[in-house]
């Protein structure tokens, strides 16, 4: 008869982390043929518009700002409660 040799096999876990890594090479191969997607960024007709009036009146708005400053350190200015309550109150009513 003939003689069988019989081999021993050592650490078979070895398979496996190859596999892995086999895996994690496809994977960065075919995410290199991709093509990358790029952010886009639409202004809506009334956003532009709103830039450019908030630009036409940013010089009203400096002098409005100075003047607020100026009432401040004064002392002179006002703080008008019913205002304020006006526009919190809305918000406190839907949260």
């Amino acid at each position: 008869m003939d003689e069988v040799e019989k081999l021993k096999i050592n650490e078979t876990n070895r398979i496996g982390s190859m596999q892995s890594y086999q895996k994690q090479n496809d994977f960065r191969l075919n995410d290199t043929n991709k093509t990358k997607k790029k952010d886009e960024v639409h202004i809506s007709a009334e956003a532009k518009e709103m830039l450019t009036t908030s630009k036409l009146n940013s010089a009203e708005r400096a002098q409005y700002i100075d003047q607020l400053k100026q009432s401040v350190t004064t002392g002179t200015y006002r703080v008008e409660a019913e205002k304020i309550a006006e526009k919190l109150l809305p918000y406190l009513k839907n949260n």
